[in-house]
């Protein structure tokens, strides 16, 4: 995603979770908010502004504090709640795609240590190679 469309995006997730939690979304609340949750140095209207137009996208620190006054989490802020519904979708597709064996094998190569799993690995790679051809 550019940085525009990731600008716009955080934007309009900020306006709709200001909304959804009964605050209006203007850069004077959403400064008179924040600076009361925020310990770090006080935002000003401007970067409110800023942040409410699409044209920046706070520091981590920020948006973490933003997502605990507003109860969102702070990868919907930034990525929207789609994202969240794709490592959703991720996961049950990986769940599904595996046996009880496969679970199994998994837990015992994770429980290597770390030059035999280095080995595991290449065996398995040089396994997969053998295969395509």
């Amino acid at each position: 995603m550019d940085a525009n469309k990731q600008k716009k995006q955080f934007s309009d997730q900020l306006k709709a979770a200001m909304i959804t939690k009964g605050y209006e979304a203007k850069a004077a609340v959403l400064e008179r908010e924040f600076n009361l949750r925020y310990y770090g140095k006080a935002i000003t209207i401007q970067g409110a502004a800023k942040w409410l137009r699409g044209q920046s996208i706070p520091r981590a620190d920020k948006i973490l504090t933003l997502s605990k006054w507003l109860e969102v989490e702070p990868s919907e802020l930034v990525y929207g709640v789609e994202i969240k519904e794709k490592i959703k979708e991720s996961k049950k597709k990986w769940q599904e795609a595996i046996g009880y064996q496969e679970k199994e094998v998994f837990e015992a190569f994770l429980n290597l240590p770390v030059p035999q799993r280095k080995i595991v690995r290449e065996v398995i790679l040089a396994f997969s190679l053998a295969c395509k051809e």
